[in-house]
């Protein structure tokens, strides 16, 4: 069995569906391995021979299983211990039912063997509803200087996006668990304490925005933990103080009022096309 430098680290969990959109959407002229862990689904099996059927690419389909659902986190990193046994180079991220754009992992690959100051790379970000209509483009900051000095008012690197450089375990290591529905949060700061990070200033990614997804079902845990991660590494500046006072009242909000805010923004996004992600 031919193995690739670059592994996609794909968690799932009862959405069969979703892994096969996000399977489909990579370009047949990629050259990478797929590696799915499922999360203990329980009323969504995965069948692995539909899903290899789906894949195009140049490279292979690897499944691994928890017996029980333990959560995402929990999930990537038994990806990744998997993935650091097996000697690839580069990991790169997708959630199920989020689409690769272009030659999406071809380009970031090439983006890290040219920076070697960069360990990690993401981009900008399409975003549609779960009926496939486009609601707006997510614009990240491109430069690392920027990345580190607005993590702190939201996450200026979207997980799906990313791909980096699997030497970099070996000083940060692997996914908090101790932050739920954040763990991506909590890991940039690990990295970027180390390591600088850079968005490539493209659309390589085209994501979902469903309401059943972990961001919008455990906001007011997200937002705690995001709190939390902020508090553990502030200094006195503007960007923590802000941030700080953001998800505070992002915490606070009731579900229903915050619904209407995100719903207002969105018809705003529509006629702008972009939406500014910091």
């Amino acid at each position: 069995m031919i193995k690739n430098d670059i592994i996609v680290l794909i968690p799932h969990y009862n959405d069969t569906k979703g892994l096969i959109t996000s399977i489909r959407s990579i370009d047949s002229s990629e050259e990478i391995d797929v590696l799915v862990v499922d999360d203990g689904s329980v009323i969504d099996n995965i069948n692995e021979n539909l899903i290899k059927e789906n894949f195009t690419a140049k490279g292979n389909v690897i499944f691994i299983y928890l017996t029980k659902n333990k959560g995402i986190e929990y999930a990537l990193n038994l990806g990744l211990k998997y993935i650091l046994k097996e000697n690839y180079k580069f990991v790169a991220r997708l959630d199920t039912g989020d689409k690769c754009l272009d030659k999406r992992f071809k380009i970031q690959k090439e983006f890290l063997n040219n920076n070697k100051d960069i360990k990690l790379v993401g981009s900008h970000v399409r975003v549609n509803d779960i009926n496939g209509s486009f609601l707006y483009n997510l614009i990240v900051p491109i430069k690392s200087d920027n990345i580190k000095k607005k993590i702190f008012l939201t996450s200026t690197l979207i997980h799906p996006s990313i791909m980096f450089c699997l030497d970099i375990i070996e000083k940060v290591g692997f996914y908090p668990t101790i932050y739920k529905a954040a763990e991506d949060y909590a890991y940039y700061y690990k990295i970027l304490k180390y390591y600088n990070c850079s968005n490539i200033n493209l659309i390589l990614v085209e994501k979902e925005l469903n309401p059943n997804s972990i961001s919008v079902k455990k906001r007011k845990i997200q937002a705690l933990n995001k709190v939390r991660i902020i508090v553990k590494n502030f200094y006195f500046g503007y960007y923590p103080i802000v941030g700080l006072l953001r998800n505070f009242i992002l915490y606070l909000i009731p579900n229903n009022i915050l619904i209407r805010i995100k719903t207002y923004k969105q018809n705003v996004n529509k006629k702008t096309s972009t939406k500014k992600y910091f």
